[in-house]
């Protein structure tokens, strides 16, 4: 008669294997379950975020060592020149970096569930064209270059197209690899149309035009970092409750709906928050490409998930691109903007060869 041997925990009665290894978190009546290697993910991410940051405030033409800058930020006692540098003038760009780089990796992930592709990011697929577009608009037309209203031209520009991507893209249906390519054309257009407009300026507008649309943090500080973080907070807050309709979307429509979503409400919703979150940021800073596009896939390879849409890694991600990112930049004396292009033109590239090769087997 064979041995009987006992059920493995993976087995046993009343435990369920997702396939992933998770903690669960029971607290009365409640419990959440946690994957593992995403919470490793993001604390390691965490790290790596703030060995950037101290790095980042240390370095410049006053050098400081991480002992100093961690000295300045949490003794208000510290030596007063060590604080003056590291808090009133270096802090609120590197703030600025995790905000922006958070935003937009969020943004990035929500754009690519809706479109089920890893081109699907605000920055192919025109909406960043948009949000640059309309901030252009209130600069050079308008002649103003205050904060509320470049960042009411921009997330009106940004809401627009994404209104004009939708209405040429839908045909009996929204089919995604249809969005990504008119999106592609609209981007093109509105670039061509900022262009024409930086050309009818002067040359004095249009410098000022052109520096701001390389996408740069330098110049921002607290007040700008004040209110550019209550909207990202709303706007994370609006991010999370669409993230369970969209992992049902990316099931197909029937199954979504059979689970109680409701489709277009939640792209709508999604939409409106991804725009948002971009628009936030060129308002900011300018446009800054391919973080967006970028972070997500980071995020997704590090948590080895089947979504893009896990928007803590992905936002953590962001950030540390972005701060690494800003980084260089500084060391370079160049555009943060100029950087990202750089790098994520590479990274598109290599993404484009990838899925033709895909499709190709």
């Amino acid at each position: 008669m064979g041995a009987v041997h006992a059920p493995s925990a993976k087995n046993r009665p009343g435990k369920v294997d997702f396939g992933r290894a998770t903690w669960t978190l029971r607290r009365g009546g409640v419990a959440l379950r946690v994957d593992r290697r995403a919470v490793l993910v993001c604390a390691v991410l965490t790290v790596v975020v703030a060995a950037l940051g101290i790095v980042t405030l240390g370095s410049g033409s006053i050098a400081l060592t991480p002992v100093q800058v961690l000295s300045a930020l949490l003794d208000p006692d510290a030596d007063p020149r060590a604080r003056l540098v590291v808090v009133t003038w270096r802090l609120p760009r590197l703030l600025f970096a995790v905000v922006c780089g958070a935003a937009l990796a969020i943004s990035g992930a929500l754009f690519q569930s809706l479109t089920k592709n890893p081109l699907g990011s605000p920055d192919v697929i025109g909406f960043a064209s948009g949000s640059y577009a309309g901030a252009s608009v209130v600069m050079l037309l308008l002649g103003t270059a205050n904060y509320l209203a470049v960042a009411s031209g921009s997330l009106i520009g940004g809401a627009l197209t994404a209104l004009l991507v939708y209405l040429l893209a839908y045909r009996g249906g929204l089919r995604p690899f249809r969005l990504i390519i008119v999106g592609i054309a609209v981007g093109a257009f509105l670039g061509s149309l900022t262009s024409m407009l930086l050309l009818s300026v002067s040359p004095q507008q249009a410098m000022l035009a052109a520096t701001w649309g390389a996408g740069s943090l330098s110049g921002l500080g607290f007040e700008q970092l004040r209110a550019t973080a209550v909207v990202f907070a709303v706007l994370l807050v609006g991010a999370a409750l669409v993230v369970r309709p969209l992992v049902h979307l990316e099931m197909g429509d029937d199954a979504a709906v059979a689970l109680g979503v409701r489709a277009q409400r939640a792209r709508l919703t999604a939409t409106v928050v991804g725009v948002a979150l971009t628009a936030l940021v060129t308002a900011a800073a300018g446009p800054i490409a391919f973080i967006a596009l970028a972070a997500p896939q980071i995020a997704q390879r590090l948590t080895r998930s089947s979504t893009t849409l896990r928007i803590v890694p992905a936002a953590l991600a962001g950030a540390a691109v972005l701060v690494g990112a800003d980084f260089i930049a500084q060391r370079i004396d160049l555009p943060v903007g100029v950087v990202t292009v750089c790098v994520g033109g590479a990274y598109l590239a290599w993404l484009l060869a990838r899925q033709y090769a895909g499709r190709r087997r």
